[in-house]
């Protein structure tokens, strides 16, 4: 998807940068989740081809953005896991730039047939 090489700089690099904060978001609309738990989400809805590399910088920005938060921890074999949730700040910057993405996607295709 995007040429043989992966520098980091291909087209789908870019794109994946751009929405994993998003993708993030959608995922924890729907209950709190640990890491590896979105991850797997995010796989599965997917079909494997949507998946984040580096996880956690996404998390850690969008708690950051107040966008998240964390809703619980356990400690699960000897090891504490911190579940997500998302915000209502979290949810209206989902909502809002879900709204800017589908006009830009439109304006795009449109541009991209003439």
């Amino acid at each position: 998807m995007g040429g043989t090489e992966n520098t980091g700089h291909s087209f789908i690099s870019y794109f994946k940068r751009a929405t994993s904060p998003l993708a993030v978001l959608r995922c924890l609309c729907e209950r709190p989740m640990y890491g590896y738990e979105i991850s797997a989400e995010l796989k599965e809805r997917s079909d494997g081809k949507f998946t984040i590399s580096l996880l956690y910088p996404v998390l850690y920005r969008l708690e950051e953005q107040g966008y998240v938060e964390v809703a619980a921890t356990e400690v699960a074999d000897g090891r504490a896991r911190s579940y997500y949730g998302i915000t209502q700040a979290g949810r209206a910057y989902l909502e809002k730039t879900m709204a800017e993405y589908a006009d830009i996607s439109a304006v795009f295709e449109q541009m991209m047939e003439r």
